[in-house]
């Protein structure tokens, strides 16, 4: 039964990728006939290039380092293990890079492919715009889920090993951490600097072709918002992935088959959802891609429900998929009445800016709080009744039935991707529509678009996060099950015993890990923010010599271009010197924690990490949101509309939430997942080697 299960699970993923395909003929069969768009596109598609080529070229060479250090010490120093169980883990994390980095490849390319297309769609009617800005997100949706969902099946079926799908999961996640934090540095360094020295300073549009760091701009929503964004979700699929089925082969073979199944049909299922989404000429584009993850979510359930009655699996199992599936749901709908201009929070923040930028930043961040308890009262509904719906099968069902809602939360995770990706594609077309001044109908319709991108991303931010949030826990009970296993294996315990049950929070050795792990996400936040500013001041001041410098420039003389190509190198430059210090401090307090006070410290450090991380996920990526559409609400006619004072103040918001939401915010969902597969990597060096 497993063995038909494996091959129905590569069959339905190499269905994706056709269906991917199929997507991508569909969007460059459409030829670009615009000049300007075309060039400017092309500047686009060089720039993300460059970046991508040169950021992989340092990531390749810390993959090496770090593939050399697992061979000699996971999971047990060489000298006290076998050559085959280190080397497999060493080959998996090596597998789970480049399979994360062809995820960030795929959807830079196709979003540059998509981006004119879009643009120019939009001069016919809006229905075609969208049609062609959510099908290049969905080549991306599907080519990481089909990647995902391949590589933990084809690898979990050859090895037959936990250790191995947790390399894999470490390999993805540790590329995707600084994939993120690098191109979420470059893409809000191009965004502040573009809009303070633009917006702000000379009142000029967002998107003018006058503003030397304008097709920098544009290249950050493709390397950060793309790339970044694809490695981070196909990261965030496979940890869930990887948890559930590390819990899973404790328990049985059957349960295994549960995870297969149900990841499997999560992916048919956003198939179905991405492949007969469509909007009309009157829809409202956000309730479009709203419509289809809801569609999507209904198809899941139905068809696992079918498949759980004809294979026999246990309807508790079922419901905690569910659960997950149903609070991803709803977290989505928070973060959406929070961030969509259609409601009070957004619209306040609007009218508030109207008495200044003070007001707009106090306003929006009390918002940004309130956001926050929804949503972790979801994810803590959803890890206790997933909890209690399967504790009746047994011994360890209780914490499978967590890790079953994550893999349910994100069971649709491509049509999750398809929605995220749709954003920066566009972000970029309204740019492109502004530069090439393709008329004032393009440019409302690709507002509208672009406004649905900033609030569907928010809400697809929010299942990632939930997801996040249920797969670490997972990750932290998989941690237990790694120490358990080590402890009889190096003769710490009998068979059969345990050496820990639970994380006492009075134990000296819990509380110190649980506040430095408190601590770390803030820290981590702070690193990555302070490389968004000391690039964008960089920047600032190059787009001051350049309109001081450039003759005309300043004034739009016919024939006066800017140097755009030495603000890609500035951004690029920046962001790849800021992109190693917040991973790397991540991982080495992971390390120090868990060898000055081994175990029972890394459990605590652990749920400090998670708490706090959620915590400050949620408020950046909704008050990000927030600011942003407040200040779309504004331009949009609203409050004295472009250049009055009201919008001036929320250009500053907006500044302020640009590295909340694009920077800090999601790039905290990949810190936490790399700790946890840290700590349950070296969870028997942890055992031999400590301080305490």
């Amino acid at each position: 039964m497993i063995n038909r299960v494996v091959i129905f699970s590569i069959l339905v993923s190499l269905i994706s990728f056709v269906v991917a395909f199929y997507f991508y003929r569909w969007i460059i069969k459409k030829d670009v006939e615009n000049p300007r768009v075309k060039e400017i596109s092309g500047l686009i598609a060089q720039g993300s290039r460059t970046f991508l080529k040169k950021e992989y070229t340092i990531l390749a060479r810390f993959t090496v380092i770090v593939a050399v250090l697992i061979f000699l010490f996971l999971p047990k120093p060489l000298w006290s293990s076998t050559i085959q169980d280190n080397l497999v883990i060493a080959i998996s994390y090596v597998l789970g890079t480049i399979f994360s980095a062809v995820a960030g490849v795929v959807g830079m390319h196709v979003a540059t492919q998509a981006n004119a297309r879009t643009a120019e769609a939009a001069t016919y009617d809006i229905e075609r715009s969208f049609m062609s800005s959510f099908r290049g997100g969905a080549v991306m949706g599907m080519s990481v889920v089909g990647l995902s969902t391949l590589g933990v099946v084809v690898l979990f079926w050859f090895t037959k090993d936990s250790g191995a799908l947790l390399g894999f999961s470490f390999g993805a996640s540790s590329l995707a951490l600084f994939a993120k934090a690098g191109g979420g540095i470059f893409t809000k360094t191009a965004d502040i600097a573009a809009d303070l020295t633009g917006k702000v300073e000379l009142g000029i549009p967002e998107d003018d072709p006058r503003n030397p760091a304008v097709i920098a701009d544009n290249v950050g929503d493709n390397v950060g918002d793309c790339a970044g964004m694809g490695a981070d979700l196909f990261d965030s699929h496979v940890a869930s992935l990887s948890a559930a089925l590390v819990m899973a082969v404790t328990l049985g073979i059957k349960e295994v088959f549960v995870v297969f199944v149900f990841a499997i049909l999560g992916l048919l299922a956003s198939i179905i959802g991405v492949s007969s989404a469509k909007m009309g000429k009157n829809q409202n584009p956000t309730n479009a891609l709203n419509l289809s993850t809801y569609s999507t979510s209904f198809i899941f359930l139905i068809i696992s429900g079918i498949a759980t009655y004809i294979f026999d699996i246990h309807w508790r199992l079922w419901v905690a998929t569910i659960i997950g599936l149903l609070v991803g749901v709803i977290i989505g709908i928070i973060s959406d009445y929070f961030t969509n201009d259609q409601y009070e929070p957004v619209q306040d923040v609007a009218k508030m800016s109207k008495t200044g930028p003070a007001f707009t930043i106090l306003d929006g961040m009390s918002y940004g709080f309130l956001s926050v308890l929804p949503a972790l009262i979801g994810i803590a509904l959803a890890s206790m009744l997933s909890y209690y719906v399967a504790a009746p099968l047994g011994e360890g069902y209780a914490l499978f039935g967590i890790a079953l809602a994550a893999v349910g939360m994100l069971s649709i995770v491509g049509m999750i991707i398809s929605n995220d990706a749709y954003g920066p594609i566009v972000d970029n077309a309204r740019g492109l529509v502004e530069m090439c001044d393709l008329g004032e109908e393009a440019l409302r319709i690709t507002d509208s678009l672009d406004s649905a991108g900033n609030t569907v991303k928010a809400v697809t931010k929010g299942f990632s996060l939930g997801a996040a949030g249920l797969t670490v826990i997972s990750l932290l009970a998989a941690f237990m099950t790694s120490v358990n296993e080590s402890a009889v294996e190096l003769g710490l315990v009998e068979m059969g015993q345990l050496f820990i049950t639970h994380f006492d929070v009075m134990n000296p050795s819990v509380l110190f890990g649980l506040l430095v792990g408190t601590a770390v996400p803030a820290v981590f936040s702070a690193l990555l923010m302070q490389g968004v500013t000391r690039n964008a001041q960089r920047l600032v001041d190059e787009i001051h010599r350049q309109f001081d410098e450039i003759e005309g420039l300043k004034e739009g003389k016919e024939g006066v271009v800017p140097d755009y190509n030495r603000c890609i190198e500035m951004a690029t430059e920046g962001a790849l010197k800021e992109l190693v210090p917040a991973g790397a401090f991540a991982i080495l307090m992971t390390l120090a924690v868990g060898f000055f006070g081994g175990v029972l410290a890394i459990g605590g450090f652990l749920v400090g990490n998670i708490l706090s991380g959620l915590l400050l996920a949620l408020f950046m990526s909704n008050t990000g949101g927030l600011w942003d559409n407040a200040k779309k609400y504004i331009e949009s006619g609203h409050f004295g509309g472009k250049g009055s004072d009201a919008h001036k103040a929320a250009v500053i918001g907006d500044t302020v939430g640009d590295p909340f939401k694009d920077t800090a915010g999601p790039s905290i969902n990949t810190q936490i997942t790399v700790v946890s597969l840290v700590a349950s990597l070296f969870a028997s060096v942890f055992l031999l080697y400590s301080l305490l």
